[in-house]
């Protein structure tokens, strides 16, 4: 494309150089730069270009430019920000997605950059700017629509102008009201309240009060009768008018046009594929919702302007105001408009698209113009990192079939390709105990035993009320935070498990489950001690990998083999896995290049090798959805997202590229809880953004309130907004009449069941972003206390203990934020100190506890289930911590309201409302709580979390 500057707008110069929001108003027929104090201001009367950069991981920056155009904006304004916009994208290097904005029908996207919402004001240039100042406050009415971003109109001051479907904000001079529509959702409630809060701060200067009335309440309250008053008295509503929905684009054909001299022409073809596109041309596209204008690489900037006027064209002739027009450009095409065609490459040649835009900016250079953001910026390098604190309990069981069995700390961390296993780990986090339990799938594993491994980690985490993080692990893709929890990894080739036997069997495969004595060729990988791996690979000399280091054995024969590109680093990682794999015994070294024959013969003799690494999926720009669910899966993107977008009744998608987490919403209901891993591969399977998804990336599946500083991170996180109890609505009422603060009626998070160990509760702190808790000093520890075994007798034999030493190296794998005192552990009894005393001691000694004294008859029990009841009780009884405090003594807690103990239980005829179910034993006075549990509240609370939570099964009060 040829560029003169003539053809471009010198408002334009350094647009796009960083990440961030500009906004020109269109004035006299030219861009003028909007002040950042005004933006999310606009005229009815006016029209603006709006362009948004992002800085992608990559280290490109993405540009999207919206035109906005006004009501009241004249014909003549609003084609000029068309062209401008068009301009804009030259100056940009030709790669932007440009769309046309309607004022009252705009994209989800560009109201996401105004959070909560715009609501236009009258007036504009043309008239000056000359808008009536009332000298009493107008109330005003305003319709809100949208779950995930508000749509406000302001609509007539009529009761002709509510409905049953929609949210709406009486706006008076004292006091503002949300009126719910019976047939809204609670999402849509919940971000109408975002509104009110908006209002709140820019009209009334945060000092009004607010209401919210239920449709169909009638007169039940004082300010149910005040706001029916406003509108003369009650009277039934009407239905939403036909007018609103005549608007049905959903039914329009999706159509192909070819652009010629501005003219749009229908073009007959059968079926939509790419190879219809001409680089030296511009086509339309119109899909109902959705016009979008084609831009061909090789074509004029005057091609291109005519080609936006023909999309407008389009939708005069059929009025669509609904119809968003989207232009996008060779190469760098949306997945909306991919995803119209029966077929479209995979790969989309961006050299072309990098040269144009170096080409723009050596034109604009010349010209004496800063081009700096027209340059590539560099992509920020960092080494991936797990955000989860390494120092926990890890446990491991093998699966066969329906069975599952323990690994010793000698095989914790070594797995068979042909197995699947079940892996929990129990780690300290900013409030408590965290877990994750997971499932680790063997390439070569059989389904019956995926499905039965899947089963048996649902059923664990459901007894731990969904408290924990579930995993699901495919082998060839695991993810940081797994190397990191294991810290070395070996996988074998073959397996135990019956079923996997009996398939090789069926199929007459060869067994090449490991043998010690046998030909093994190891692969060694990851990023230092505390993430090392060993991948037994085909001996075969075409397994070999100029990036890779090889440990190769036959016997007592042992190679160790080094290609080019390694680096002294990875070659340490090769004697530390020696020492796993062939301990005690003398390897050969063999750099590639200068091998023995000996080496080639074991390998089967030389052959052509790969001499790059072959890439593993990485970590991209994370995008956020939201589910629902009919027939199918179906997602929606939320754009600009924070923390505030995850609604408690829904289910959220957050896609990393390589893994993705299931959000979990508390009010989720329970069918959609338990589906929540198959949502995740379903999502997988669909790979909504078309960005070759693999059907074997991580799922995490997160919890509302149990999140993950490794899910956190994406977020801005504030810990208090996940603690608190309610509705989406019900929330952000009571954070708005609270004056902004989150209201909490409980820890800042759920703290999870305690097993011993280190599960002592880690100190509350401040309100900020949750970190890790990581420090060099603590101890890597594998294995379970006493106490948890005896928890878990319902899972495993608590016979096998896994304990063993830690690796010879503990290194701080990432930055530690928050306070200096963020990884220490509050002051813990007596018993549980001693259980935990042995985790303190030096990294190579053994970690046996020694503090509790436990019969043979309870470390050994019997499979039966009275054995099973009588270790648990053996076991409770050694670790209850005796009361002291006296008979008699007061101890309930200030400002909490009591209730008698029948309205308390989980069975009670008349519940009360509005309390914390997860602590119903703190309502009962001082009295009535010695006299159900036989003990005062302060002896009570210094009883582990799950003798806890036992005795207050017993009472029903959990």
């Amino acid at each position: 494309m040829a560029v003169s500057m003539r053809d471009l707008d010198s408002a334009f110069q350094g647009a796009g150089q960083k990440a961030g929001l500009e906004i020109w108003r269109i004035e006299n027929f030219r861009p003028v730069p909007v002040s950042k104090t005004l933006h999310g201001k606009f005229f009815t009367g006016d029209s603006y270009v709006i362009l948004k950069t992002t800085a992608l991981k990559s280290g490109a920056l993405r540009n999207d430019i919206h035109y906005w155009i006004g009501k009241d904006c004249s014909q003549d304004e609003a084609g000029t920000a068309a062209i401008k916009t068009v301009e804009l994208d030259a100056v940009l290097g030709g790669r932007a997605v440009q769309y046309r904005e309607v004022q009252g029908h705009e994209t989800e996207k560009f109201l996401s950059y105004f959070k909560p919402c715009i609501i236009p004001q009258e007036g504009g240039v043309a008239s000056g700017f000359k808008h009536a100042e009332a000298e009493e406050y107008k109330t005003r009415l305003y319709v809100c629509r949208g779950k995930h971003v508000v749509q406000v109109k302001e609509v007539a001051f009529a009761r002709s102008s509510l409905n049953h479907d929609d949210i709406f904000i009486l706006d008076t001079a004292s006091k503002i009201f949300q009126f719910n529509g019976s047939n809204s959702s609670i999402q849509e409630r919940a971000k109408a309240l975002e509104v009110v809060q908006y209002i709140k701060d820019t009209y009334h200067d945060g000092k009004c009060e607010i209401a919210a009335i239920e449709d169909g309440r009638l007169m039940a309250d004082a300010d149910t009768g005040e706001f029916w008053g406003l509108f003369g008295g009650f009277a039934p509503l009407p239905r939403k008018s036909a007018a609103e929905d005549a608007n049905n684009i959903s039914d329009v054909p999706t159509r192909l046009f070819g652009i010629v001299k501005g003219q749009h022409e229908p073009m007959d073809v059968d079926s939509l594929k790419r190879e219809l596109l001409d680089t030296y041309k511009c086509y339309l596209l119109d899909c109902g919702s959705e016009v979008f204008v084609w831009i061909g690489r090789n074509t004029s900037l005057d091609e291109r302007k005519s080609a936006s006027g023909a999309g407008e064209e389009l939708l005069r002739t059929v009025p669509r105001p609904k119809t968003h027009i989207i232009r996008v450009m060779e190469g760098f095409e949306t997945v909306m408009f991919r995803s119209k065609f029966d077929s479209w490459p995979q790969s989309t040649d961006v050299t072309v698209s990098e040269d144009g835009r170096s080409k723009v900016a050596a034109l604009l250079k010349r010209q004496g113009l800063n081009v700096k953001g027209l340059q590539k910026a560099t992509p920020t390098k960092e080494e991936p990192q797990p955000y989860i604190d390494c120092t926990g309990n890890l446990q491991v069981w093998h699966v066969d079939g329906d069975a599952k069995t323990p690994l010793s700390d000698s095989n914790i961390s070594k797995f068979y390709s042909g197995d699947c296993y079940i892996f929990q780990y129990t780690y300290p986090g900013d409030s408590g105990e965290e877990y994750i339990i997971g499932t680790w799938f063997g390439n070569q594993s059989v389904e019956e035993d995926r499905n039965s491994a899947t089963s048996q980690a649902n059923k664990m985490v459901e007894s731990l009320k969904f408290l924990p993080v579930q995993a699901r692990i495919c082998e060839g893709n695991e993810s940081i935070q797994f190397f990191s929890i294991f810290q070395s990894f070996l996988v074998f080739k073959g397996g135990f498990s019956e079923r996997y036997k009996m398939y090789i069997a069926e199929k007459e495969l060869p067994d090449v489950t490991y043998s010690e004595d046998g030909l093994a060729l190891f692969r060694v990988q990851g990023t230092g001690p505390e993430n090392m791996q060993a991948i037994q690979v085909e001996a075969v000399a075409s397994s070999l990998n100029s990036s890779h280091c090889y440990i190769l054995h036959n016997g007592s024969s042992v190679f160790t083999w080094f290609g080019n590109l390694t680096t002294s680093e990875d070659q340490e990682l090769v004697e530390r896995l020696l020492d796993l794999i062939k301990p005690n015994m003398q390897s050969r070294l063999q750099k590639e290049g200068s091998e023995s024959e000996q080496f080639w013969d074991l390998l089967g003799g030389k052959s052509e090798y790969p001499s790059q690494k072959v890439g593993r999926d990485v970590e991209s720009d994370p995008h956020l959805f939201s589910c629902s669910f009919s027939n199918d899966l179906k997602v929606k993107e939320i754009y600009n997202f924070d923390q505030d977008d995850l609604m408690t009744e829904d289910i959220f998608i957050l896609d990393c590229h390589s893994d993705i987490f299931v959000w979990v919403g508390q009010q989720v209901n329970s069918k959609y809880k338990k589906d929540a891993l198959t949502i995740g591969e379903k999502f997988l399977e669909h790979d909504f953004l078309l960005e070759k998804l693999s059907g074997q990336a991580p799922i995490y599946i997160v919890t509302e309130g149990s999140e993950p500083t490794f899910f956190t991170r994406f977020f801005t996180w504030d810990s208090t907004k996940s603690a608190m109890h309610g509705s989406s609505f019900q929330r952000k009422l009571a954070i708005i009449k609270n004056g902004g603060t989150p209201v909490m009626d409980k820890p800042k998070r759920r703290t999870p069941v305690s097993y011993g160990g280190r599960s002592a509760a880690l100190p509350e702190k401040s309100q900020r972003s949750r970190s890790v808790t990581f420090s060099p000093e603590r101890v890597r520890v594998r294995g379970r206390s006493p106490a948890f075994n005896a928890l878990a007798a319902a899972f495993e034999n608590p016979n096998a203990r896994n304990l063993s030493t830690p690796p010879p190296v503990v290194k701080k794998l990432y930055p530690k934020s928050g306070s200096p005192d963020s990884a220490k552990s509050t002051p813990r009894s007596s018993a549980i100190t001693a259980l935990t005393s042995s985790f303190d001691k030096p990294a190579r000694e053994t970690l046996i506890p020694r503090s509790v004294k436990v019969s043979p008859q309870a470390t050994i029990p019997k499979p039966d289930t009275e054995s099973k009841e009588n270790v648990m009780s053996s076991r409770i009884e050694s670790l209850t911590i005796q009361e002291d405090v006296k008979e008699g003594e007061a101890d309930d807690e200030e400002g909490v309201t009591t209730y008698p103990y029948d309205r308390l239980t989980i069975s009670s005829a008349d519940p009360v409302k509005d309390i914390d179910v997860t602590k119903r034993e703190t309502y009962l006075t001082s009295q009535e709580f010695r006299e159900k549990f036989g003990m005062t509240k302060s002896s009570f609370y210094k009883l582990p979390k799950w003798k806890q939570n036992k005795l207050k099964m017993a009472l029903q009060l959990f």
